[in-house]
Parts: C-alpha cells; sequence; structure tokens
C-alpha cells in the first residue's frame, strides 16, 4: 500500500510551496504550434468537498482538509464529448496565453475567480488525436472556493482527493491491437477518467506528488475521445 494513499498530501501552504518547488525544477517539454490548436486546461488544487458523490466516492460528513483537484462532468447537452470528465479548460483565443485561457474557462465553467498569484507553473504539453496542443496550468486554489457550474458546458463539479489518484490500481493501461502506445485510465471511485485527462492527472501526480519527472505524452486516447 503506497503511504501516501493512507496520509494524502493536505491543502495547506506547505504542500503549496512543495508543488512550487517541484514545478520549478521540472523542465515542462513544449509541443510544436504546427501539431495542432492551442488549448489550456486549469489542474485546480484545492481541498476534499463535502456529501456523497454521485460516482461512487466515499461519502463525506465533516470538512476535509485533505488536497483535492477540480474536475467536472462534462454537460449532457454538447456536441462533443458530453457526460466525459474535463478539468476546466477550452481553446486558447487570439491573443492570449495558456495561463489567461485556463483562468478565463474556470470563469466560465465553475465561476471561479482567480488571477496570476494563483499560477505555480506548467505540466507538458499534450497533443490529441482530435488536433489539439493542451497546455496544463497548475493552479493553487485554496481551501473551500465558491463553485457554481455553468449549466450549458457542465453536468456537476468535484473535488476529488489526491488519495484517489495514489490507489495501487493507478494507472490503467489498455493496449489496443495495433496501436504502439497503451491508453492511460486513472481510476476514480467506481469510475474511471481517460486520456487526456487521465495523463494530465497522471504527470501531476508523479511530478508534483511523487517527485518524478514522468512523461505522458507518448500515451495514446480511447477512440471514442477523439472520433
Amino acid at each position: 500500500m503506497n503511504a501516501l494513499t493512507n496520509n494524502p498530501p493536505i491543502c495547506d501552504d506547505a504542500f503549496k510551496n512543495l508543488v512550487g518547488e517541484r514545478l520549478a525544477k521540472f523542465e515542462q517539454r513544449r509541443a510544436d504550434d504546427a501539431q495542432g490548436s492551442g488549448a489550456a486546461v486549469a489542474v485546480a488544487i484545492t481541498n476534499e468537498g463535502l456529501g456523497a458523490d454521485i460516482y461512487g466516492l466515499q461519502s463525506y460528513t465533516e470538512p476535509q482538509s485533505s488536497a483535492a483537484l477540480i474536475l467536472t462532468k462534462r454537460s449532457f447537452k454538447l456536441r462533443r464529448h458530453a457526460g466525459q470528465w474535463a478539468l476546466p479548460g477550452g481553446r486558447i483565443d487570439e491573443g492570449e496565453t495558456p495561463e489567461t485561457t485556463a483562468r478565463r474557462e474556470m470563469h466560465e465553467e465553475i465561476g471561479l475567480v482567480c488571477d496570476s498569484s494563483n499560477i505555480i507553473g506548467r505540466l507538458d504539453d499534450f497533443v490529441t488525436r482530435s488536433g489539439f496542443v493542451i497546455t496544463p496550468v497548475v493552479f493553487w486554489i485554496g481551501c473551500d472556493p465558491d463553485l457554481t457550474p455553468n449549466p450549458d458546458e457542465v453536468a456537476s463539479i468535484h473535488r476529488i482527493p489526491l488519495s484517489e489518484f495514489l490507489r495501487e490500481d493507478s494507472p490503467m493501461l489498455d493496449h489496443d491491437e495495433g496501436e504502439e502506445h497503451p491508453v492511460l485510465r486513472m481510476p476514480v471511485g467506481d469510475n474511471w477518467i481517460a486520456a487526456p485527462t487521465a495523463a494530465i492527472i497522471y504527470q501531476f501526480r508523479e511530478v508534483c506528488v511523487l517527485d518524478k519527472p514522468t512523461r505522458v505524452a507518448h500515451f495514446d486516447q480511447p477512440k471514442f475521445a477523439w472520433r
């Protein structure tokens, strides 16, 4: 059993500083702009939420201080990737940086307002099969943020404790016949998250929590994520 699973990181200044130190020494790899359209996602660190999670996670009855990431379930009204797990994010508009886009998308999708002081760093760019170059931007949000889902884009918001991403059955690697690299998934409760979101979460775990310079750009995505 991973010791961190029983004693996961706490949402406090010590963990914030630790993540900052690890990202500062991490050499982020950028993808060529010609590989796809620019996009950015927010890897937003907060604390666990309250209440029973409808996707099979533990039911919480008291405020929790364990560090967590903010994820959403995409609205079922969307034309593409409806109902899938996601990090807040979207296309980079003209004149925007990945950091600006990630901040804007958090505001638009989950009602969260933050500024440049919340930014800790970046993880590696991830090129998707659907033609996007995703830049993950790591944010420190702190405890108990006020989050409101935009019903046009988000079905629900989830503050998922990092212990879920430190499970012994994580990551899940699927080897498809004829493909060079495995598809990566991250289990969460009784459900799972697919790449590219899963690959970004996995790299966050490796770099920011476990202090390992793990690369994930080679992992494949399931066909439903890009066809």
